[in-house]
């Protein structure tokens, strides 16, 4: 794809990640991720609890509970559940991912990462560079 073009792409799936981010009911962050395999999306996700626990995400004192999964890897989570796979894919995310969440991106086969913002550590994107992964930031959406 041309670059002009899959920087269009890259823009409308990212504010459709930033849009099913919307859904989370975490009150700290609101995260989504979008993956997109041979121009088909494949899985979402947004940052939450898993399944049949109580949906706030923080607790008493406003700290996030250490269960919660992230946006990404909920998205992971789903394929990994169908019969497709994400060899690759690009993985569409409204905050780049910390140092777990890299480590299921790369082994999931994921090619390249898109991003909206930047996690206050660095070390996962480190890690998906080291690993030959994609990286593209793309700090604003509109058009």
């Amino acid at each position: 794809m041309k670059p002009k073009k899959q920087l269009k792409y890259d823009k409308a799936y990212l504010r459709m990640a930033k849009e099913w981010g919307q859904l989370s009911h975490c009150e700290r962050k609101k995260v989504g991720a979008i993956i997109v395999k041979d121009g088909m999306i494949i899985s979402d996700g947004y940052n939450g609890t898993p399944s049949g626990f109580e949906n706030p995400c923080e607790d008493e004192e406003g700290y996030t509970k250490w269960y919660v999964l992230h946006a990404e890897a909920n998205a992971l989570m789903k394929v990994a559940k169908s019969t497709n796979n994400m060899n690759e894919a690009t993985l569409y995310i409204t905050l780049s991912p910390c140092r777990e969440c890299s480590k299921l991106i790369h082994q999931a086969g994921v090619k390249r990462l898109v991003y909206l913002d930047e996690y206050k550590d660095r070390s996962g994107l480190d890690f998906l560079k080291d690993a030959g992964i994609e990286l593209v930031h793309i700090p604003i959406i509109s058009e």
